[in-house]
């Protein structure tokens, strides 16, 4: 046993030399750097608000959280995982507590000015991740932190950032100053220069008059743009609907897909004029086409004027009711017949396309029902009606006039006709109530005037008043007497 320790303790000697060449020998085996150096280690640990780096050196080296990436407030589980090879910038070889402190995000940004530097000498694009909204812009991820100024993230003026935040862009380098840390970025030349050409050939396709989808992509004052496919237009806020509006916005939102047509192509500007109302029809023609002379509609008084009163007869459509067919009796003053906001039923006496004007009648409106009468014109009130070349009405498609009953198979026509009829005969009954209540208010004042009130005489003003017996309304048609029965509940 005494032998075997004997040449244990031979073995165990030391043969690199001296003990001062021993520790040069161990001296040599560590790293030497200095401050500023960039160095490669291995993590070895993460905690909340560190990283601990090998990088072959007497002690580990420490990255703080804040050291980790360009992104503020970053978690270190999600920067590094243990096992990885990184690369830092020594900020200090010994700390007041005698760490060794590293900076991955300064390696990072060492390296990553080098290599802009050259893309900047190319005139190339540089690639990264949007990181921050800021005031005026974004910040990207390029190694380093780039500012995207706001004017210059799309073709045009982007008011929202926010949906821009974790995605990747490329861009062009604007400016680059190291001296002042400042890097400033444009992805709006990049867009140019990239779909140029793309712009010419959809440019060159587009015509004055074509229909298009899109959608649009932003919102201004003046009018909304909308991305026809990669090239945008404008609709002008005039362009927007056929009623006067006060902000796009009332009538779209970004995202919405819509229809336009195209107005003007200047090639030169690159620029496309579209309308949205032009793809819709024009509310006046709409009237025009729904509504004859002597039908009742229901308005709003939106204006009172010497010479009549003026309703709203639809959005954005009015109509006058001169002063001479406000009331049977003489009238100085509208204000004494209908007030501003008041409903009343009018009459229409006539429709000009081409002037757009419509001519009314309240006191016509008024003669053609009678409150006490059950006889029903839906013609009069609205429901289309058509008629053959000897004034014979044409039935709902689906009809049967021999049987009086619908045929199987067109439920949809039938509920189509039914709504219609319904509706009318709602405004039928809306109207004889309104009737109704002047006859009272009539009675009222004569009463309060001590004069008896007056009989009046229900005037027959137009073939579509329920006591008409001309040809050619649905109310004389004695064959829709069971579908007009059927849906009063008769």
């Amino acid at each position: 046993m005494a032998d075997y320790n004997t040449e244990v303790a031979k073995v165990a000697i030391n043969d690199i030399g001296t003990e001062e060449d021993f520790i040069k020998a161990v001296d040599s085996t560590i790293k030497n750097f200095d401050d500023g150096d960039l160095v490669e280690g291995t993590v070895v640990k993460i905690d909340h608000d560190e990283v601990l780096l090998d990088i072959g050196y007497k002690t580990e080296g420490v990255i703080p959280s804040r050291e980790l990436s360009i992104k503020k407030d970053v978690d270190p589980d999600d920067v590094v995982e243990v096992g990885d090879t990184v690369e830092a910038l020594v900020v200090t070889k010994e700390d007041k507590e005698g760490r060794l402190i590293l900076s991955k995000k300064r390696a990072q940004y060492e390296r990553a000015w080098g290599d802009i530097e050259k893309i900047k000498e190319a005139d190339g694009v540089v690639e990264g991740t949007v990181i921050e909204a800021v005031k005026g812009g974004l910040i990207v991820d390029i190694g380093l932190r780039g500012f995207l100024p706001a004017s210059l993230v799309e073709m045009r003026r982007v008011r929202d950032l926010s949906p821009y935040i974790g995605q990747k862009i490329k861009a062009k380098i604007l400016e680059l100053d190291k001296n002042r840390n400042n890097v400033v970025l444009s992805r709006r030349q990049y867009l140019e220069e990239t779909q140029s050409e793309v712009r010419e050939t959809f440019l060159s396709q587009l015509k004055k008059g074509q229909i298009r989808e899109g959608v649009v992509s932003s919102i201004v004052n003046f009018g909304a743009f909308v991305d026809l496919g990669g090239v945008d237009g404008l609709i002008h806020v005039s362009e927007l609907s056929w009623k006067h509006i006060d902000h796009p916005s009332e009538v779209v939102k970004v995202g919405d897909k819509v229809t336009v047509e195209v107005l003007d192509v200047d090639l030169d500007r690159e620029r496309i004029s579209l309308s949205l109302k032009a793809t819709q029809e024009d509310p006046w023609q709409r009237f025009a086409r729904t509504h004859v002379p002597g039908q009742i509609v229901k308005g709003k008084v939106t204006k009172i004027v010497q010479f009549g009163v003026f309703i709203s007869v639809e959005d954005g459509i009015e109509g006058l009711v001169h002063i001479s067919e406000l009331a049977n009796r003489h009238v100085e003053n509208p204000e004494t017949v209908v007030k501003p906001g008041e409903e009343v039923f009018v009459k229409v006496i006539d429709v000009d396309l081409d002037r757009r004007r419509i001519s009314l009648s309240l006191k016509q409106a008024n003669d053609s029902v009678d409150p006490a009468s059950e006889d029903f014109d839906p013609a009069l009130y609205g429901m289309p009606a058509e008629y053959d070349e000897e004034g014979n009405y044409k039935y709902p498609e689906g009809f049967d006039p021999n049987t009086n009953e619908w045929i199987a198979g067109f439920e949809k026509q039938r509920e189509e006709w039914e709504n219609q009829y319904a509706a009318a005969h709602d405004l039928w009954e809306q109207h004889k109530e309104f009737v109704a209540k002047e006859l009272e208010n009539a009675a009222a004042s004569a009463a309060e005037d001590g004069q008896a009130p007056k009989e009046e005489k229900v005037e027959e003003v137009s073939n579509y008043s329920s006591e008409s017996t001309s040809t050619g309304t649905l109310a004389d048609s004695d064959q829709l007497a069971a579908l007009r029965d059927q849906l009063l509940g008769k």
